[in-house]
């Protein structure tokens, strides 16, 4: 019955009970833009001089991503997320503990992942994840919808290194695992329209992100994107598919 009422204009119909929201619009199609940051060798004060990071994170050092993601709900709890970043990273070191050093790279990267998402609060009042009889005629959509993603992705870079810093670079265009790991939250505007923000980490399985490693560092590189995001709900058709009529 929920297939079938995916391919007509929604209506609350009170003799056919709660509908599951989830069931019906099982296909989301999500864009977003925001900051980026890389956590590299470059630019960055010695772990003695820094409190967790917080002092290597500046303006100097944010940039611009993009995104956009495929999901597909598996069930009101959880989904299956397909997602492709694209943006870049500045190292610099004029702020940090080798401002004489002089290197400076920016790296252009582009981020394919699969991950699962778990949505461990879902706001709809006493029917979780379900379209509630309204009490003036109205639908009640507005909630708030919190998630953690995790899953496994690559990360395809191209170095460009400042003169001081291109003797070093042996190889400018290289490919790495990566392992995200993030939080997001949604505000259901309406049963077609999410509106998010989205707080991302990701481990990488290299030391090797702004083009310079060395003997001291003890670590591999992690970076963060903190986007804005919108998101597009698909209605499921009878056969299971996205429906678009």
């Amino acid at each position: 019955m929920l297939y079938s009422q995916a391919l007509k204009p929604w209506r609350y119909d009170p003799s056919a009970g709660d509908l599951s929201l989830w069931n019906l619009r099982r296909y989301e199609f999500t864009v977003g833009m925001g900051m980026s940051q890389l956590f590299g060798d470059i630019g960055g004060f010695s772990p003695s001089l820094n409190l967790l990071g917080i002092k290597d994170m500046t303006l100097n050092h944010i940039r611009l991503n993009l995104y956009s993601s495929f999901k597909y709900r598996i069930t009101d709890d959880i989904s299956a997320r397909f997602n492709l970043a694209l943006g870049y990273f500045h190292s610099t070191d004029e702020r940090g503990s080798n401002p004489d050093r002089g290197f400076e790279s920016t790296t252009i990267f582009t981020e394919p992942s699969l991950m699962a998402e778990y949505h461990f609060f879902l706001y709809t009042g006493p029917n979780k994840t379900k379209i509630r009889r309204p009490s003036s005629g109205q639908t009640i959509f507005s909630k708030i919808d919190l998630y953690l993603f995790t899953g496994l992705g690559g990360i395809s870079y191209n170095i460009i290194p400042n003169e001081k810093l291109e003797p070093l670079v042996e190889k400018k265009i290289r490919f790495s695992a990566v392992v995200p790991l993030g939080i997001g939250a949604n505000l259901i505007y309406s049963r077609s329209i999410n509106i998010g923000l989205e707080l991302e980490g990701r481990y990488a399985f290299t030391d090797y992100l702004d083009g310079y490693t060395s003997q001291y560092s003890k670590f591999n590189d992690i970076y963060y994107l903190l986007n804005l995001t919108l998101t597009y709900k698909i209605r499921t058709g009878s056969n299971g598919l996205p429906f678009f009529k």
